[in-house]
């Protein structure tokens, strides 16, 4: 990658890990720059977010559960965050390696940029990128919307 920054192979796993695991699984969520939050909770979308940096850039890979009218769906959400308040290098570094990381992590079906927290507070805008396909999404995480 010409940015410099590179995906390693601890990152892979995880990402190979994630794409084995179905909905049978308690795991929720992880991210791959952090590490595996690895433990049921309650609330596992507000979980996610309050975890986010809102002072620096990130990649996110989060394993949504989600229902539309028609069935339930678990799908991996590739999620890119470069907040105003994130210094201007560190968003030009993020920027320009997004698409070599995104190459490494094969068959993601759903990209999200969210810059600030009220762009994923309460689901509504992951709820639409899922959707996008023209189904309605009915409930994220059980919960419904």
């Amino acid at each position: 990658m010409t940015s410099g920054m590179v995906v390693s192979d601890g990152v892979i796993k995880v990402f190979n890990d994630m794409k084995v695991c179905k909905s049978s699984t308690s795991e929720g969520f992880k991210e791959l720059l952090v590490g595996d939050v690895g433990e049921a909770v309650e609330d596992t979308y507000t979980t996610f977010v309050k975890i986010l940096p809102d002072k620096d850039c990130h990649y996110v890979l989060y394993d949504a559960t989600y229902e539309t009218k028609g069935s339930k769906k678990e799908n991996l959400m590739f999620i890119f965050g470069a907040p105003e308040s994130a210094p201007l290098k560190s968003k030009m570094i993020f920027a320009s390696s997004k698409d070599a990381i995104k190459k490494k992590l094969t068959r993601i079906k759903h990209e999200l940029q969210a810059n600030c927290y009220e762009e994923v507070k309460d689901g509504y805008t992951l709820a639409e990128k899922l959707g996008g396909g023209g189904s309605a999404v009915i409930s994220l995480e059980g919960k419904p919307l």
